[in-house]
């Protein structure tokens, strides 16, 4: 949850204008479900990045009434490098909940290999809710002075925080803001694959992207064309203690491996210390607020324990190990009347426009039920948690954040967790981290399971195992380009991150961090 008052920054570009609609040239394909024929899309230069194409698909808000409002999806292309040698369309989404798809093609295709923009039309969206897809809108209003309950009352409070917040957003959202939930972004991508013109759908979902893929295939699996999903969710987590206790086992997972980094490495600062005295030595001088810093403009910044762990569990994503060791660093020596420099981009928060059109909450309280019925109920999960699963990271923050931001919200719940059930399906690859701070290895194992789809496992670290190993980019992009699937069990071996020594001056992760 991005909800708390944390130090802001630029906000990520989002919003944009598309140039008027040309006339496109795909055929006609099968219509949606639950509408009529969708036209081709009319493809037109985007105005403020002419390389790439943009366009739109019209979808209506609440898709058991085909004949209700309607709001338009923004999308976002880029043509394969090599027109003879092109396969076919491949839409992506970057994940979040939150990421918007078009911008990011928009910025670059280079999160794909050149061997893969070779053969395929890249095709990005934005999907409802956010960036330029009716964008989720919400007024700003007083958060509570605390990160996390500490009693009965500070419960009560968040709760009503959060139900004052849905009202507030659906009053400045209108009517979309109760139909965000992942099923109707499947039920929109399909409505993307008939504008395309395409029989089947071919994607590649990141992260929260991979829950719109399996709903898809559950929803379509006669459309379902060449899929990867890359760092897995499990919607099959029926209990919040089940969600919770795996995400905060990833991220201890992910404490220890930066751990064992340093034993190995003279490029950790810490090396051959004990980094785990130094870690909760850090977290006591965070508890008793002796971790204040003065910031550029005059104000003041205070660590607190929660936005430390924050702080790390985001940097595991690259894994930013050298970031993560000068943090360190800074706050072991910072405290005590003693002043200190943090590291370029740390604790780097959501600017107040982000909070305000910020879908995260209200995608994934629609999809998730994590009910706590009281503050002893998440005090125990609290404790359970640091002491049974993570006894250096206590919970996961991501985890965590995303439970405390749905207390209170159970009736929204539109797309709640269920056993996967894809049938018919085989040309699904899942692929995932062994050491992913956000997507657990167990969750891809259980997803992978029920969909009875092949896993490739790479036996490194970070969060999009795509970017991290040209032997997982390599087996994606046989995939997707020749429709052949790795053998079940397939792996790759880890690829050590490469640093420069610390000469101090090492900046946080510039990528979003603590999404999925």
């Amino acid at each position: 949850m991005n909800r708390t008052g944390r130090r802001v920054t630029v906000a990520f570009a989002g919003a944009v204008t598309l140039v008027g609609l040309l006339p496109g040239v795909a055929k006609a394909a099968p219509a949606p479900d639950g509408a009529g024929a969708v036209p081709p899309i009319a493809w037109a230069p985007c105005v403020d990045a002419p390389e790439a194409d943009c366009g739109t698909v019209t979808v209506p808000i609440d898709w058991s009434r085909k004949n209700g409002p309607t709001i338009q999806i923004a999308l976002a292309r880029r043509k394969a490098l090599d027109p003879a040698a092109r396969v076919g369309t491949l839409v992506m989404d970057p994940g979040g909940p939150g990421g918007p798809g078009a911008e990011l093609i928009k910025q670059t295709g280079d999160i794909f290999t050149k061997e893969l923009q070779r053969h395929y039309d890249l095709v990005g969206f934005d999907p409802r809710g956010v960036g330029n897809s009716h964008p989720v809108q919400c007024e700003d209003q007083p958060f509570p002075a605390f990160e996390e309950p500490t009693n009965q009352a500070q419960f009560d409070e968040l709760k009503a925080f959060n139900r004052a917040w849905v009202e507030n957003c659906r009053r400045n959202t209108g009517p979309l803001y109760d139909f965000v939930d992942t099923n109707s972004v499947a039920r929109d991508m399909d409505a993307i694959r008939a504008g395309l013109g395409d029989k089947k759908l071919n994607y590649l979902g990141i992260s929260y992207g991979t829950l719109m893929g399996t709903a898809y295939a559950e929803l379509f699996p006669q459309r379902v064309g060449r899929f990867v999903l890359d760092s897995n969710m499990d919607h099959s987590l029926k209990t919040t203690w089940g969600f919770v206790s795996t995400e905060s086992r990833a991220a201890q997972e992910n404490f220890d491996q930066f751990v064992a980094w340093c034993r190995r490495s003279t490029l950790c600062i810490q090396h051959g210390r004990d980094v785990r005295a130094i870690h909760h030595e850090i977290l006591k001088k965070a508890e008793a607020g002796e971790l204040v810093f003065e910031l550029p403009d005059g104000s003041t910044w205070v660590v607190t324990p929660l936005r430390y762990l924050s702080e790390l569990n985001g940097s595991f994503y690259g894994p930013n190990w050298d970031y993560v060791t000068e943090l360190m660093d800074t706050l072991e020596k910072a405290g005590n009347g003693a002043t200190a420099q943090l590291p370029a981009g740390a604790f780097e928060g959501p600017t107040v426009q982000e909070l305000v059109t910020d879908p995260f909450t209200a995608v994934f309280c629609e999809d998730w039920a994590l009910p706590v019925r009281n503050y002893a109920e998440l005090k125990a999960m609290r404790i359970a948690s640091q002491t049974l699963v993570a006894p250096d990271m206590q919970v996961s923050p991501l985890g965590w954040g995303a439970t405390l931001g749905c207390i209170g919200l159970e009736n929204r719940v539109r797309n709640p967790q269920h056993d996967l059930k894809i049938r018919g399906v085989d040309s699904l690859l899942m692929v995932n981290s062994r050491y992913d701070p956000a997507t657990p290895w167990q969750w891809a194992t259980a997803a992978a399971s029920q969909a009875k789809a092949p896993l490739l496992r790479y036996d490194g670290w970070g969060h999009y195992a795509y970017e991290k190993s040209t032997c997982v980019s390599g087996k994606t992009d046989a995939f997707l380009i020749t429709g052949k699937l790795p053998p079940r069990g397939a792996s790759c071996p880890a690829v050590e991150p490469v640093f420069e020594p610390h000469a101090r001056g090492a900046t946080a992760p510039s990528l979003p961090k603590n999404r999925w």
